[in-house]
């Protein structure tokens, strides 16, 4: 996570499978017009919610990029909630005290200091005017 310090970073739970898969696309809007001001999205696969992230990795990169040209960083499939979860969601959640993903295409948008700047659900969408005006914020805010 070094190479993300000092960038609003948006970390989301993903899924192939979902009826919210379509946010890929909004997603993809999104870093294509913040990724030069110093933001990243960073897709977190999970097959936590209803088994809809079966596929493996290699599999869920080339449907990404196939199906919603995705170019931003996708990482191993990997538990986002439980015990088990992946050491971004144990930093959100027990760290920043942040609420565990309740569903697939859960948002947690972190600032250039790296703390949590607000948790989306899943039914906000990549194009919500809440969710672009807090990365505007964060983006124009000092670090």
């Amino acid at each position: 996570m070094e190479q993300f310090k000092g960038k609003v970073v948006l970390v989301v739970n993903t899924a192939s499978q979902c009826g919210f898969t379509s946010q890929y696309a909004g997603l993809q809007e999104l870093y294509s017009e913040f990724k030069d001001k110093g933001f990243v999205i960073l897709g977190f696969p999970s097959n936590q919610f209803g088994g809809q992230e079966p596929g493996s990795d290699q599999e869920i990169r080339m449907f990404c990029e196939q199906n919603y040209k995705v170019s931003f960083p996708l990482f191993s499939k990997s538990d986002v909630k439980g015990k088990d979860k992946n050491p971004i969601f144990r930093f959100l959640v027990d760290d920043q005290k942040a609420k565990e993903p309740g569903w697939n295409f859960t948002k947690y948008l972190i600032g250039k200091d790296g703390k949590l700047i607000e948790r989306f659900s899943q039914w906000t969408s990549p194009d919500s005017s809440s969710l672009k005006k807090a990365i505007e914020e964060a983006l124009a805010a000092q670090s």
